[in-house]
């Protein structure tokens, strides 16, 4: 699923950002729980670069301000009443850090409205934002419910992630870089978004779609 997601917010106007996959394998080791829910499945930064003149970008830095966004996804196959609180506190554990945090999967019955209504009650209550991935044609992939907005990142938890895990760590690295530079130096610093063709390609092979 994280080819689908990648492209998906490489390319929406919603987005338009650079993501990192977070491995959680190789995090540090520590007392048995102490981890749990603690990593994003994916992370993303959207770079003002092109939505802002150099002036502008640079009044921004004089006065300790940027657009620089951070999004935080965790994924799920699916999505249903039984599995929802789960994997919804989840998604608020492990994104808490970001300026927008969302759950993420390829099946949800939205026309189930029970589903849905209960969605909308935790969105209410805790921000974190709801998308549909459709593998047939990704930029049809739906945002149900916007995450809310957090005007400030928790630097507390990022330190954590940091000290934790090397794919975050590396990512973070990355953006510093890069906002110091005022340029993205390299997009392949990223996740690759794959062409049409090592999409399709990959969807068949993953029998996320049938031949």
């Amino acid at each position: 699923m994280h080819p689908l997601l990648v492209r998906f917010v490489n390319s929406a106007p919603n987005f338009k950002a650079y993501t990192k996959t977070i491995y959680h394998e190789i995090s540090a080791r520590s007392q048995k729980g102490l981890n749990k829910w603690l990593h994003p499945d994916l992370v993303a930064v959207r770079l003002p670069f092109s939505d802002f003149n150099p002036s502008t970008l640079t009044i921004q830095k004089e006065l300790f301000w940027t657009a620089v966004k951070f999004y935080s996804f965790e994924m799920k196959k699916e999505i249903n009443l039984g599995n929802l609180r789960e994997c919804y506190f989840q998604a608020v554990s492990n994104s808490s850090w970001a300026n927008e945090g969302y759950l993420v999967a390829l099946k949800i019955k939205d026309e189930d409205s029970e589903l849905i209504s209960e969605l909308r009650r935790l969105n209410n209550a805790f921000g974190i934002g709801i998308i549909k991935l459709d593998p047939e044609n990704i930029s049809e992939s739906e945002i149900l419910i916007p995450s809310k907005i957090k005007p400030e990142i928790d630097w507390n938890t990022i330190e954590i992630l940091l000290k934790k895990n090397d794919n975050f760590k590396n990512f973070m690295e990355i953006v510093r870089g890069d906002i110091a530079l005022g340029r993205v130096a390299n997009p392949l610093n990223y996740d690759k978004v794959m062409s049409d063709e090592e999409f399709e390609k990959h969807v068949l092979e993953k029998k996320i779609i049938e031949s």
